[in-house]
């Protein structure tokens, strides 16, 4: 089956009401038919729901719905896209160990990556995406993952995927791709050698603003990867806190299930039943509202591209744009997603911009149907420091916006007037 069918049918074979909607099961915790069924799924024995901290039947049907649409193996879904890359992260790297991390990245996650792993003594060094010839020289034994972002947020600056898990591969170290901004929809990071992808679903999988969640997604055939690799000895040896299991022995996927057993069972970021529920929904039209997104990002780029108070405007699918080459080389159909950001004349003409938009709403969000703007240097990128900022290619004077669903003439017409004197 096509991805937008995976979407509506795959994982749910109907409950005993054949309910056409995916139920929400609202529990906690599930009865056993004994105590011998109950020792076996502690003991891994027996698959099945035992708590909903580790399991749940409305989030399974997620999980195997984003999985089969983003042609992986196995997915986890945890309660946002910070959790996801936290706990992927962890996955890969204990006390002493490093990652690289591009350096164009949501705000969040470099301050996530850059300094509160520090707390965990877990060391990270920032590589430069538009010059990979420089990333090998920062591999040592050290090294357990190598994190970036295939289209970046707010720069739009798309990664030379294949370069970067060639490398990888050379050096036996997984991948971890963030793929919240393209969505499976236009590019599958998969098909590029990418290990894991993550993704934020509070933006276009939700759609709505409605809702927070966050998805890790492994690839096909991992667990040969990952067996007897000396990068991950918490893979390839006894954990005293499963009575010595070892993950790389077993036939699951290994990466999700160290995550389900370790990180959720002990820390417990779970996704709710409910908000698992409202992304079921917003995953039914994804593909639908992702091409729309496109389509009105393209003619607002266009127009910013033409107007005499915007110094520059980054977005890929532009001719003109440094991106263009690596945007065709891995997006679909000429889509490059509703993101978009634009450099004004100052930041005096940036706020001033903000302040007179009437269908923009200034929220620090992105993916939704309805239109947003956001000023990224004093509120997603705030902890970013002045020259993390400017490595970043963030300015004082840089907008982004995130191109809804409504008609794309009102929304020129709105970027027209708030521009109008600049």
């Amino acid at each position: 089956m096509k991805q937008e069918t995976l979407a509506l049918h795959f994982g749910y074979d109907y409950d005993l009401q054949r309910t056409i909607s995916v139920p929400i099961y609202q529990n906690t915790a599930y009865s056993f038919e004994s105590l011998n069924q109950a020792a076996a799924r502690f003991a891994l024995e027996e698959l099945g729901n035992i708590y909903s901290r580790l399991t749940n039947p409305t989030v399974d049907i997620l999980q195997r719905r984003l999985s089969k649409i983003e042609g992986g193996e196995f997915a986890v879904c945890v309660a946002s896209g910070s959790a996801a890359l936290f706990y992927a992260l962890l996955n890969c790297a204990q006390a002493g160990d490093c990652i690289l991390y591009s350096n164009k990245i949501y705000g969040g996650s470099n301050t996530l990556i850059a300094h509160t792993l520090k707390r965990f003594a877990v060391n990270a060094i920032e590589f430069d995406i538009d010059d990979l010839d420089n990333l090998e020289k920062l591999i040592d034994k050290n090294v357990k993952a190598i994190f970036f972002e295939s289209l970046s947020n707010p720069q739009l600056a798309i990664a030379d995927i294949e370069k970067i898990t060639k490398i990888a591969k050379k050096h036996k170290i997984i991948t971890i791709c963030d793929n919240t901004v393209a969505t499976p929809y236009l590019l599958r990071p998969f098909e590029y050698g990418v290990d894991i992808v993550i993704y934020s679903l509070s933006k276009y999988t939700n759609g709505q603003g409605s809702t927070l969640g966050g998805a890790i997604i492994e690839r096909k055939n991992l667990n040969e990867f990952i067996k007897n690799n000396e990068r991950y000895l918490a893979f390839n040896s006894p954990d005293e806190s499963y009575h010595g299991l070892i993950y790389s022995e077993l036939t699951l996927p290994n990466f999700s299930i160290r995550i389900i057993l370790e990180w959720l069972r002990n820390t417990g970021a779970s996704l709710s039943a409910n908000s698992a529920w409202i992304l079921l929904q917003g995953l039914e039209t994804l593909s639908l509202r992702i091409k729309k997104h496109s389509q009105n990002a393209l003619l607002v780029a266009e127009f910013l591209n033409k107007n005499e108070n915007v110094l520059s405007v980054n977005y890929p699918a532009l001719k003109d744009n440094f991106y263009n080459p690596l945007f065709k080389k891995y997006f679909k159909d000429n889509n490059a997603s509703g993101l978009l950001s634009f450099e004004a004349k100052s930041f005096e003409a940036a706020k001033r911009i903000c302040e007179r938009l009437k269908l923009f709403i200034l929220a620090a969000n992105l993916g939704d149907s309805k239109s947003l703007i956001i000023h990224p240097a004093s509120t997603t990128h705030s902890q970013l420091s002045q020259n993390e900022l400017k490595k970043a290619g963030i300015s004082p004077a840089s907008l982004r916006l995130s191109i809804g669903i409504e008609d794309a003439d009102d929304l020129i017409a709105d970027l027209a007037q708030a521009l109008k004197g600049e």
